[in-house]
């Protein structure tokens, strides 16, 4: 079975409040950094076009999830604060992340609430990093909730329509899937790329899977 259609088998397994809650998870809590909320979103949003879910219900449910999630993220990063810093690296928490989510919010200020949404990773530390900087509430609120619907409802209502205007669209289920994940997949990749550390790891983690060894100085290998 290929991993287009077990997503979609997952989906329509853990229902409306499912996907909620990864939304929920992936806008505010440390621990929702890994999960697929662009391809969710738009594999829900595609799933809605064929009577699955209720559109209303989906897009309205998504927006609240990523904005109550963002407003739990800020909330945490301005209790907990720079202690976040200080804590050890380990599997869920990389200190690099909230640190990269921390450049992005002084390059672009308070519109990193809104651009965030559409960057993994980022999308998940931005709100923590906005709490730690104590950003005023009342602007936080403001792009949260922009940037909730944009991308909340924004993605999903995306992904309906797509499955809506493609006649016989079970003909082509299995491509739209992989391509929706591919499209949702390019941030990611391209983070990876941007972050020299992440790309040495990566090539490092193929030549062991390839069971290759760098080249030894001097030799011309």
């Amino acid at each position: 079975m290929t991993f287009g259609i077990d997503m979609i088998e997952a989906i329509k397994t853990v229902g409306l409040i499912g996907v909620f809650l990864v939304v929920f998870a992936e806008s505010g809590l440390l621990i929702g950094f890994f999960l697929p909320g662009d391809s969710l979103l738009f594999t829900a949003g595609f799933l809605a076009s064929q009577g699955v879910f209720s559109l209303p219900a989906l897009a309205i449910g998504c927006g609240l999830a990523a904005i109550i999630g963002d407003s739990v993220g800020y909330t945490f990063g301005r209790r907990v604060g720079r202690r976040l810093f200080e804590r050890e690296d380990s599997t869920l928490f990389k200190k690099k992340h909230l640190a990269a989510a921390e450049g992005f919010y002084e390059k672009h200020g308070a519109k990193t609430i809104v651009l965030a949404r559409f960057v993994p990773i980022v999308r998940t530390f931005a709100p923590i990093v906005a709490g730690i900087g104590e950003m005023e509430y009342r602007k936080f609120v403001t792009y949260n909730i922009v940037g909730g619907l944009l991308w909340g409802v924004g993605v999903t209502i995306g992904g309906y329509v797509l499955g809506s205007v493609i006649p016989d669209v079970d003909k082509y289920l299995l491509p739209i899937i992989i391509v929706i994940i591919f499209v949702s997949l390019l941030p990611s990749v391209y983070h990876v790329l941007k972050d020299k550390e992440m790309r040495d790891g990566l090539i490092g983690m193929v030549r062991r899977v390839l069971h290759l060894s760098p080249a030894t100085p001097g030799t011309g290998e």
